[in-house]
């Protein structure tokens, strides 16, 4: 027997740049951003729920790009694609977006720039990722959630078999621009879901971050700009942090701390039909492990009180129906969400718990029972 092995390794730099008016004429934030000595295609995929808040928009992107056609020539009028959590389960939306990629000669060296809010961008990044083995993708995301978190990372993903993100790849984008008036059209439930994302980072991550998320929640629950910005700024900041300094940007191990509280948020999407939002499952999902943390002796209470009563001031409910759903066989049918967790990465089952607020760890399993019991005190906890 005989072996060639040679140690690959590649480098990446993922920006993330902050402004407002991207698409004013006078801003060149996103045109220095894709600056190139020689013309690059440009196509882009604009959520269809932003098109109709923001009527003007899709002409304002239009004129921008003719403003600059010498080094980035607008190949087509905006491509309007259906967004939401729903467009992430129909493969056809990715298809169109490849049909388009393909009809326009995008290739390498190119452009697809993806508006919208993080299904929208998780749909066009995984086409962006898969055409040509990777078109170069830039994020504009319009919602807190993704202007926060999911825009900002590595992860382009859609559903099927009934599972969340069950096809995808890890590619990160060319660069993420985070205009923040883009929110301006969101409804509260929306401005808010966002928030959810910046709790979970700061209680695995940060104290002193959780300490200004408390003391911001009133500005952040009357949506505040400056309290926002702030939230969305450092969020997005201890994200990028994790992916270059973890050691596993791309997940090839079992462990993924920055979805702490998601084992139980994906499931209950899913048990849901996706009625549920992201941002209220995961809200739903941290409740569950900081019980969880506290009745297996991890964490103090008064650490988790903290945290309970910090989600519900910003407004999260955190008790649903489908957390008390069983199966036939009269199981609580959001326990399967921890072997679809395991199994979403394979290996040994690791799941973040937290020590304290700032300090996650990490655990291989967790007791039904105690689950259940923490399922039964959120419920008490219910308005």
């Amino acid at each position: 027997m005989s072996v060639i092995q040679r140690s690959i390794q590649v480098g990446w730099q993922l920006r993330v740049f902050f402004t407002e008016d991207v698409f004013a004429p006078n801003n060149l934030v996103l045109k220095n951003a894709l600056a190139a000595a020689a013309p690059r295609k440009v196509l882009v995929v604009l959520e269809d729920s932003l098109s109709q808040a923001l009527p003007q928009l899709e002409r304002q992107i239009e004129n921008y790009f003719s403003a600059h056609v010498a080094q980035l020539p607008l190949v087509c009028p905006p491509i309007v694609i259906k967004g939401g959590e729903p467009s992430k389960n129909s493969p056809a939306i990715v298809t169109e977006i490849l049909s388009q990629i393909d009809r326009h000669h995008i290739d390498r060296h190119s452009y697809l720039i993806a508006i919208g809010g993080g299904a929208l961008l998780d749909v066009a990044g995984f086409a962006a990722t898969t055409a040509h083995r990777g078109v170069r993708l830039v994020r504009i995301p319009t919602t807190t959630l993704s202007q926060a978190d999911s825009g900002v990372g590595v992860k382009n993903a859609i559903n099927a078999f009934g599972k969340k993100n069950f096809i995808g790849t890890f590619a990160p984008p060319f660069a993420v621009i985070n205009d923040f008036n883009l929110l301006a059209t969101l409804k509260p439930r929306d401005k808010r879901a966002g928030y959810v994302e910046a709790v979970k980072v700061a209680c695995i991550r940060d104290a002193i971050f959780f300490d200004e998320i408390e003391r911001d929640a009133e500005k952040l629950i009357s949506f505040g700009p400056a309290a926002m910005k702030n939230l969305i700024r450092r969020c997005a900041e201890l994200h990028l942090d994790h992916i270059a300094t973890s050691g596993d940007p791309f997940e090839m191990g079992s462990a993924r701390p920055l979805d702490f509280g998601h084992w139980a948020a994906h499931k209950l999407e899913q048990l849901s039909d996706f009625l549920i939002p992201h941002g209220e499952a995961v809200a739903t999902g941290i409740a569950l492990d900081v019980i969880y943390s506290r009745n297996a002796g991890l964490l103090a209470a008064k650490s988790c009180e903290r945290i309970l009563r910090l989600l519900e001031q910003l407004d999260f409910k955190l008790f649903s129906d489908e957390l008390l759903q069983k199966n036939s066989g009269g199981s609580f049918q959001i326990l399967t969400g921890l072997e679809e967790f395991r199994e979403h990465l394979g290996g040994e089952l690791t799941i973040t718990l937290l020590k304290e607020i700032g300090r996650g760890v990490e655990v291989h399993e967790m007791n039904p029972p105690q689950i259940v019991e923490a399922i039964h005190e959120i419920s008490r906890r219910k308005k």
